[in-house]
């Protein structure tokens, strides 16, 4: 039996959908590629946007603004000294893009001006810091990329 060009043109396409519709569905059905979402819910976290905006921009117009930075045995967040620390409350959470189980939140609880968060408790990579916080009514929003290693 021969077969002519245009049966071989067909018969490569069906093999080319074939083989690509096979990595379709294996990268959707097997566990160890993830397909979630950045951020849960995110419908309802777009509606807190403009509050979330206020915020950031009460964090920009303070006179001395938080320091997030990483050291050598974690990352430590450095609250303003004109504020009484007692006063500050809020968390502090740590966002990881690549892998949403690595993500944690941590209640702010200070008994000198900065925050250490131990190295222990991250992995090296890419980290995006945001510290959720008020004094004295007023709320606050500081955001930061942190590399560790």
């Amino acid at each position: 039996m021969k077969i002519n060009w245009g049966t071989s043109i067909v018969i490569a396409f069906g093999l080319f959908m074939s083989f690509i519709l096979y990595f379709v569905f294996k990268v959707q059905s097997d566990s160890k590629y993830d397909n979630e979402l950045v951020v849960e819910k995110y419908y309802q976290k777009e509606l807190t946007f403009e509050k979330q905006m206020e915020k950031e921009q009460n964090a920009h117009d303070m006179t001395e603004i938080v320091a997030i930075q990483s050291a050598e045995n974690g990352v430590t967040i450095a609250f303003p000294k004109e504020f009484d620390i007692t006063k500050i409350k809020g968390k502090v959470s740590f966002y990881r893009p690549s892998n949403k189980k690595l993500d944690f939140e941590i209640p702010i609880s200070l008994s000198n001006p900065h925050l250490l968060i131990p190295k222990s408790n991250l992995v090296g990579g890419r980290w995006d810091i945001s510290v959720d916080w008020s004094y004295e009514g007023k709320e606050y929003l500081s955001k930061e990329t942190i590399y560790t290693n």
